[in-house]
């Protein structure tokens, strides 16, 4: 990872000096690099280790971090991993555009990788993950959603670059379509895992540990899991309130909203969901060989239980 670090500062270079700053602003916030980290795990399992596994794992941060960049616009937020977003700091315009650099920046490395495959499976992904975002934006201030079409969000919002770091380590390592594909499934159900607990943190954690405000999801009008499961369980007066919110971006009566999403369980039912898709990528991480590195992508599916930040 020290050396994916190096690889991300020597490739933030640019001679315009705000780019520059907005970049390293965003990247030097920390963060969990799960997606880089992901990719180096799998490469470690399948063996031998490839010189362009940094250059890749690098990749894919620059691919994540301008999601992050052009989310936090589109989602008015101001505050991300415990301070300022870049949005709020630099404004609307300079991170967008930022976003737009690190995602060109990235498509420059994968061609220095010289691998078709590599391209067009980073290339597909990252139509999904904008497909995502638009779907998502459909989504908003609509109280029917359902578990299915929240599913097909963040599988294509979030798990689809996990999913493609695990798949690129198995590529560059020229495994066979069937270990591909557990990787693959591994980094699709990990990510999945992932982002339905981080949607359960946003009723239930701590704002200081998140480094975001909680009750944010819903006054941004974001249909998740947890909500989902509350209305199916709530009265029909605590139904009307949660709607009236979802609707309006209205949290006025958040206190009174997380009171009802922790009272009818639906906090457990979401975290159930989740350690089911955590099992899913324990399944496939168990078909890779049996090595230290694979049981760290055990270990790391199986600690999402315990996730609260």
């Amino acid at each position: 990872m020290l050396e994916v670090d190096r690889v991300i500062n020597d490739r933030l270079t640019s001679d315009v000096p705000l780019v520059k700053e907005v970049a390293q602003y965003i990247i030097s916030a920390g963060g969990k690099r799960l997606r880089p980290a992901l990719l180096l795990l799998v490469s470690g399992a399948l063996g031998s280790p490839h010189p362009h596994r940094h250059t890749l794992a690098a990749v894919v941060e620059f691919i994540h971090t301008a999601t992050l960049l052009h989310d936090d616009v589109v989602d008015e937020s101001t505050l991300r991993r415990g301070r300022e977003t870049a949005n709020e700091r630099f404004g609307n315009a300079a991170s967008v555009l930022v976003g737009d650099f690190l995602y060109s920046r990235a498509f420059q490395m994968m061609v220095d990788v010289n691998n078709m495959r590599i391209m067009q499976v980073l290339s597909d992904a990252t139509n999904v993950i904008a497909e995502g975002e638009v779907l998502q934006l459909m989504n908003m201030h609509d109280a029917s959603l359902d578990e299915a079409a929240y599913l097909r969000v963040i599988r294509s919002k979030t798990a689809k670059l996990f999913e493609a770091s695990a798949r690129l380590a198995a590529i560059l390592h020229g495994c066979s379509s069937v270990t591909e594909e557990a990787c693959a499934t591994y980094g699709q159900a990990l990510g999945t895992a992932f982002q339905v607990i981080d949607d359960v943190l946003d009723y239930e954690g701590d704002a200081n540990e998140l480094g975001k405000n909680l009750g944010d999801d819903l006054r941004e009008g974001k249909v998740t899991l947890p909500i989902i499961c509350a209305l199916q369980r709530a009265s029909v007066a605590e139904k009307t309130m949660i709607v009236h919110a979802i609707e309006n971006g209205d949290v006025e009566h958040l206190d009174d909203i997380l009171k009802i999403v922790r009272a009818t369980g639906a906090l457990d039912v979401a975290r159930a969901s989740a350690m089911a898709e955590a099992n899913r990528a324990i399944e496939a991480a168990r078909q890779l060989p049996d090595n230290p590195f694979r049981s760290a992508m055990v270990q790391l599916a199986a600690a999402l239980q315990d996730r609260r930040s």
